[in-house]
């Protein structure tokens, strides 16, 4: 099979509108949580979330754009722009139905959801709905708008395995390209879910942190008073090339996709197996296709999103892998909140940057750690390390015991 490199990389998040500025605010420990702006949240239990810092749609969407499309679409279109930028794949001579994208969400356009119901309901007997409402909402769209963007013709559909979705789409374009279906895949994840109807559902849930009065320190995971996950948007791009292309090409590779996996806890609807098997197996299986040993992992960006059952299991499941050595580990949704299914492109993106920069990004917010937490664990708390990494694995799991691991090596 064909190896998978990576030429390109972008983001939009709570802490910063591009891999740069998302970068040196994760080094430097800042958090990208605040009062909810999108709507008015004062009846909410949970009136927090990482909204987008430092960017705003009109900076690079025209009106008659922004009308037409979701916060989803929008989001992809300004993640894909930077990494194809970096990956200087337009200025190269490609094939471009042998380009493809793959993108995850797990809502969908639900803003655009949202508000059409709700303007139905307040006058139901006009029966209007905007001719872009359809469009808007369709979970398949931003991957549509990418491919129409750069007339990309190849592989393209779009992923959902909850908040497994992006690392589920980088693991197709993985095999899509080991398999010679494709030279290059636009893979990622974007989600724009802080609307009236998540906050209250996943609220309503008992999932989402209330912490509303110190909102940068409410997402915590691992530490002894954490109550829930902080909802957040964004998106995370990756461009995936075979190595032959690349190099062919001259471009750029940052790091290489290594090897991947998904499995299913069959477990419970919504939460994660208490004793991590399901993670376990799918981390086994990642350094399986990766030809890679446990101890080959230097860093391991964890899910952990701040719930008290899933942090302890993940923690257990690398346990169960992890025998001889533990490799360097932190969760840096503890500065962005937790992107649902964005998060794994998001934190693909911190993954291969601590490999680049050889940095450890560390957990914020751990004041007292969970006495659940196996004491001496390498758990990167405070301030971020350095470290020479070859190997790292990013570990993503959702709703519905969905696990997806993938593992990025060094370009060198």
């Amino acid at each position: 099979m064909r190896r998978v490199v990576i030429t390109g990389m972008g983001a939009l998040t709570p802490i910063g509108a591009s891999v740069e500025a998302f970068w040196e605010n994760l080094v430097n420990g800042k958090s990208g949580i605040g009062r909810i702006t999108r709507f008015d949240a004062s009846n909410f239990p949970c009136r927090i979330a990482g909204e987008i810092s430092g960017w705003e749609p009109e900076q690079s969407f025209t009106p008659r754009e922004i009308n037409r499309k979701d916060r989803l679409s929008l989001y992809a279109l300004k993640a894909v722009k930077e990494a194809i930028d970096q990956s200087g794949l337009l200025s190269s001579s490609y094939d471009n139905e042998r380009i493809g994208v793959i993108w995850a969400s797990g809502n969908a356009g639900i803003e655009t959801i949202e508000d059409g119901l709700l303007e139905f309901a307040k006058n139901p007997a006009m029966v209007r709905f905007s001719p872009f409402y359809v469009p808007k909402s369709l979970l398949d769209t931003p991957s549509g708008e990418i491919a129409l963007e750069y007339r990309f013709m190849g592989i393209n559909y779009s992923v959902v395995s909850a908040c497994a979705s992006s690392n589920s789409a980088i693991m197709d374009a993985l095999n899509y390209i080991r398999w010679n279906k494709a030279d290059v895949i636009v893979a990622g994840g974007s989600e724009a879910p802080i609307t009236r109807a998540l906050i209250g559902g996943f609220g309503a849930m008992k999932a989402l942190s209330r912490n509303n009065d110190n909102p940068q320190g409410a997402s915590r995971p691992f530490d002894r008073d954490r109550d829930g996950f902080v909802m957040s948007e964004g998106a995370g791009a990756l461009i995936l090339e075979s190595l032959e292309h690349a190099q062919q090409r001259g471009a750029h590779i940052i790091a290489e996709v290594k090897g991947a996996a998904m499995s299913n806890d069959a477990f419970h609807a919504t939460s994660t197996h208490p004793e991590g098997d399901g993670a376990a197996r799918a981390m086994r299986l990642a350094l399986q296709d990766a030809d890679l040993l446990p101890d080959d992992i230097g860093y391991i960006n964890l899910h952990a999103t701040g719930t008290r059952v899933g942090d302890v299991s993940e923690i257990k499941a690398i346990g169960q892998v992890f025998i001889n050595h533990t490799p360097l580990l932190s969760a840096t949704k503890s500065s962005t909140g937790h992107l649902l299914g964005a998060a794994g492109a998001i934190e693909a993106v911190a993954s291969v940057m601590a490999l680049k920069e050889g940095i450890v990004p560390a957990t914020i917010n751990i004041d007292h750690l969970d006495e659940s937490i196996p004491a001496g664990i390498p758990l990167v708390r405070d301030m971020p390390v350095k470290a020479h990494l070859k190997n790292v694995m990013s570990n993503t799991f959702g709703f519905g015991g969905h696990n997806a691991i993938v593992i990025f090596g060094s370009s060198e």
